[in-house]
């Protein structure tokens, strides 16, 4: 039975917009098919600027978020996933601090909070749109354009909504969301190492590699400065190095190690003697979900302390909102008169939600770097834990599904209190270990500048992984239909 808040968004349902899940069987070339549709309309969308926007106001260090939630600037992918992220981490966590009732085993549950996500994320859009248009962060505005501005971003957040949906209800493979956050790394990482732009100072271009082969023609240019690349202070924004490419490397090879380890525990099927099988408990229980909201808390916590910072308080002088938030402008040696001055957080809780992304930063603000790591490390253990009642995967929850699959554990009695009970000492113990271990690897890989963010590559290889899973399942449903039984479709 739907709570009593979840309930409210009956009435809503009906009038939001909607894609209908498939009636029959989608083919794997059909799938395919439209999630390269959806993932082209998005790479569109990222490249389509505003009508009406002629200026914007440099974010400096949410650049690295941005990554994550698919955004760009100036774009009518301006806010990407972000509302959607944030609408489902503040129904998780009303859900997992039981201040909403909800029973997600619960079809008509289910369907209430997949409506009232729906309904967080609309919302969000508009005030997310709202605060840049008043924040002044496309300058100066008239009436008409800020209107039209803000129809431009609230129809491109919908739109974003429907095709995560049409991927997500089977027309497609995985989610919409994965899709996008592993396209926007992806574009990162390739830029990062192949984007070619002049040589306008000592490091050559943008991207590494490209850099590299400037440095045969150049002399001005020195292959070893590009192995670091550093900036000339630590206020800076560094330039992709050889270090950040074999730290980005590295950080894939050990997310990829940690995707396969896993404790299984022996099943047998009740109804079949001698049949056993395996119920793994991975390393990575929750996935990279953690992640992801973490990322979403530290995205509005940066957003906003920005947009309250710009419009009430340019000289941190507003007690209160230092706390939330103090910046600086900083324009770099080499700007132009037209360079925007970069906004660097100096204090309060958006300093330490802010990854020092270079070796000068972290020696220049030690306590920044702690306190960036042991947040995230923190944030990252609660929500695994939240999801695991949230997600249903907690040992309850798990140990009942056995049970109605006709499972038992060899040498227990077939019972969910017994399965439960040895759920206990595992699932609860690997999900602290794995929060605390994608908060650390996400961390240091933000320190080590790795292309696309350290968040971005724990995000991007556990979403790689799911899609292969994923296509490997629907490969082999599609040449033997008899595993359909198996995978329960």
């Amino acid at each position: 039975m739907a709570g009593r808040f979840l309930s409210l968004f009956k009435p809503i349902a009906r009038a939001l917009p909607e894609i209908k899940a498939p009636e029959r069987r989608v083919r794997f070339n059909e799938k395919l098919f439209w999630t390269g549709l959806v993932l082209v309309i998005f790479l569109v969308m990222s490249e389509v600027p505003l009508y009406g926007v002629t200026s914007t106001t440099a974010l400096g260090q949410l650049t690295a978020l941005r990554v994550i939630f698919a955004s760009t600037r100036g774009t009518l992918m301006e806010l990407g996933i972000g509302p959607i992220v944030t609408g489902g981490l503040i129904l998780q966590l009303l859900i997992g601090s039981d201040m909403i009732e909800a029973d997600m085993n619960n079809p008509e549950d289910r369907g209430l909070f997949t409506s009232a996500n729906k309904v967080f994320a609309i919302a969000l859009t508009g005030i997310q749109a709202s605060a840049y248009i008043i924040g002044g962060m496309y300058g100066a505005l008239t009436g008409t354009q800020a209107i039209f501005i803000f129809l431009q971003l609230l129809a491109a957040g919908v739109m974003v909504l429907l095709m995560d949906e049409l991927v997500q209800k089977g027309w497609g493979f995985g989610s919409g969301i994965s899709l996008f956050i592993m396209a926007g790394v992806a574009q990162k990482v390739f830029l990062d190492c192949f984007y070619a732009s002049p040589a306008v100072d000592q490091y050559g271009s943008s991207g590494v590699f490209v850099a590299l082969g400037q440095s045969l023609f150049n002399p001005k240019i020195s292959a070893l400065g590009i192995i670091a690349r550093l900036p000339g202070s630590a206020q800076d924004t560094q330039y992709p190095s050889i270090v950040g490419f074999l730290a980005t490397v590295g950080a894939f090879l050990v997310v990829i190690y940690m995707e396969g380890v896993r404790v299984e525990l022996p099943l047998s099927y009740a109804g079949y003697k001698g049949y056993r099988s395996r119920y793994p408990i991975k390393l990575l229980y929750v996935s990279n979900l953690p992640v992801i909201f973490a990322s979403a808390l530290f995205a509005n916590v940066y957003f906003f302390s920005e947009i309250f910072w710009h419009s009430y308080n340019v000289g941190n002088t507003n007690f209160w909102i230092n706390l939330l938030g103090q910046f600086q402008q900083y324009t770099p040696p080499n700007a132009t008169a037209t360079t925007t001055p970069q906004i660097i957080p100096s204090g309060g809780l958006v300093y330490y939600v802010t990854a020092p992304r270079n070796f000068l930063q972290i020696a220049s603000a030690p306590g920044q770097a702690l306190g960036y790591l042991g947040i995230l490390v923190v944030f990252c253990v609660v929500f695994s834990l939240t999801w695991l009642e949230v997600g249903g995967l907690g040992p309850s929850t798990v140990a009942q599904q056995l049970v109605d699959s006709g499972m038992e554990i060899p040498g227990y009695r077939r019972s969910g209190k017994a399965i439960e009970a040895i759920l206990k000492r595992y699932i609860p113990v690997v999900t602290v270990i794995g929060g605390i271990i994608v908060g650390f690897v996400a961390g240091i890989g933000d320190f080590f500048s790795v292309f696309g963010s350290g968040m971005g590559i724990l995000l991007s290889v556990g979403i790689i992984y799911q899609y292969y899973e994923t296509l490997m399942q629907e490969r082999a449903t599609e040449m033997y239909p008899a595993f359909r039984r198996i995978f329960g479709e």
